[in-house]
Order: structure tokens, then C-alpha cells, then sequence
């Protein structure tokens, strides 16, 4: 018997197939998301606080036109597989380039509104098409 715990004993190729050809699509688009957040050098938005400067990146969710205080907003929902953050363009009803599906890097202080990360007015950078 090793005195390793199964736990802890490192993972084989054979097994790693296995855990891919198990796993939902959903899980697997939620780690490749993880890794490119990662490997972009940007904060996890399940590791974000509330008042924390952070630089995201994941893949828009949802768009919607949602008016705050009779001022028009632009929401979306930024995914990268650990969690999800609002984004919220005040004054604004369309920005191009935003929309579903499309991957972007947001920059910003965290907010916390109603249990939700939020990012109001962030900086952001589209990521281009055609990666998937």
C-alpha cells in the first residue's frame, strides 16, 4: 500500500480522458474559461471582493437594456467558469461589439449590489473572434 492518499496521488492520462469523456459540455467550456482566464493573467471573478480593482475576462452571458433611476443601462453577465459579474454601462443603450458569446477583458473596482459583483462603466478590451 502506498502512504499516499488516493486524493493526492497524481492523475494519469487514462484518467483525465476519462474525466473529459464524463463531463458535461458545460463543465468543459467552464474550464477552458477558468484556463484562459489564467493564462490571460486576469483575476478569477470568484476570487473578486467587494471594492477590489480587478481585470476579468470570460464570455458574455447576457446583454439587456435595463433603465437605473430613469437613466438608460447597458447590463451584461461576464462568465469565466468560477463565477459571474455583472457589467453595467450607465447612459448607454448599445455599445457594438457587445453582445452574447462575444469573450472580452473588463477592468474595474468591484461593487456589490444585491449579492451580485457588479462593475460599473468598466474599461474593456474585445478578445477577437474566431478563437473557439
Amino acid at each position: 500500500m502506498s502512504a499516499v492518499p488516493r486524493s493526492e496521488k497524481p492523475v494519469g492520462r487514462f484518467r483525465r480522458m476519462l474525466e473529459r469523456l464524463s463531463s458535461s459540455q458545460e463543465d468543459l467550456e467552464s474550464e477552458e474559461l477558468r484556463e484562459d482566464a489564467e493564462s490571460a493573467g486576469c483575476t478569477r471573478i470568484g476570487d473578486c471582493h467587494d471594492r477590489q480593482i480587478v481585470t476579468v475576462t470570460g464570455t458574455l452571458r447576457t446583454v439587456t437594456l435595463r433603465p437605473r433611476a430613469g437613466v438608460p443601462a447597458l447590463e451584461a453577465e461576464l462568465f469565466d467558469g468560477s463565477a459571474a459579474l455583472d457589467l453595467v454601462w450607465l447612459g448607454r443603450r448599445s455599445i457594438v461589439g457587445i453582445e452574447p458569446g462575444r469573450k472580452l477583458i473588463a477592468s474595474g473596482r468591484i461593487s456589490m449590489s444585491r449579492g451580485r459583483r457588479v462593475l460599473f462603466n468598466p474599461k474593456y478590451e474585445l478578445r477577437p473572434l474566431g478563437r473557439e
